[in-house]
């Protein structure tokens, strides 16, 4: 979801793409509300989860803004420490979150190649995806793909289907296991008479 936009926007040869569960806002705002979300999902009051999300936020902002390792290593060890993190596992929390893909993640804008692609695009997102929530990214897509005077879009949200496009019935991840369908037939056809058309 967020790699076919960037090559799609450096190959001039692509005649159309498909992006299933792709992001239109950075990834440090996908985050944050992915885990108030899946909380909430999981029986965590809407309280707990909105002040869990301004931690987050915290945690994502010092990242973005803290460029001395050491000064930033300790502010996120206050933060994980003060959110309830066990001790033994903050290390290893601050090596996965300061990683360069992870910081690049939380930076990179997809609105970046989405405004440059004149190409026919098919953007997909399932109603219950809470990994990358539709009403979050959907509007942001659309907005990109306008910017770039983009004529041959559809970006739609799917009713009652989860990240995997699954259908689901709360959308939390920890239930994807217990789906049996590996992806709705619907997405498929939608899919394939999308892609059938652009010929």
């Amino acid at each position: 979801g967020v790699i076919a936009p960037m090559v799609a926007a450096r190959n001039a040869h692509e005649d159309f793409f498909v992006m299933l569960a792709g992001s239109g806002v950075p990834g440090d705002q996908i985050i944050v509300e992915q885990g108030r979300l899946i909380a909430m999902a999981e029986g965590e009051d809407k309280k707990k989860a909105d002040e869990d999300a301004i931690a987050q936020q915290k945690i994502l902002t010092t990242i973005e803004t803290e460029k001395d390792a050491a000064v930033r290593d300790k502010a996120l060890h206050e933060i994980l420490l003060g959110a309830g993190i066990p001790e033994q596992q903050i290390d290893r929390q601050i090596k996965a979150i300061t990683s360069p893909w992870f910081e690049y993640f939380i930076s990179y804008n997809p609105a970046t190649a989405l405004s440059k692609l004149t190409i026919p695009v098919l953007a997909l997102n399932g109603e219950k995806d809470m990994q990358v929530p539709p009403r979050q990214n959907l509007p942001a897509i659309r907005k990109a793909l306008d910017a770039a005077g983009n004529k041959h879009y559809e970006a739609d949200e799917l009713p009652g289907l989860n990240h995997l496009f699954q259908t689901a019935r709360t959308g939390a991840p920890s239930e994807y296991a217990e789906i049996e369908e590996t992806i709705a037939p619907s997405v498929l056809k939608q899919i394939g008479d999308w892609i059938l058309a652009q010929k």
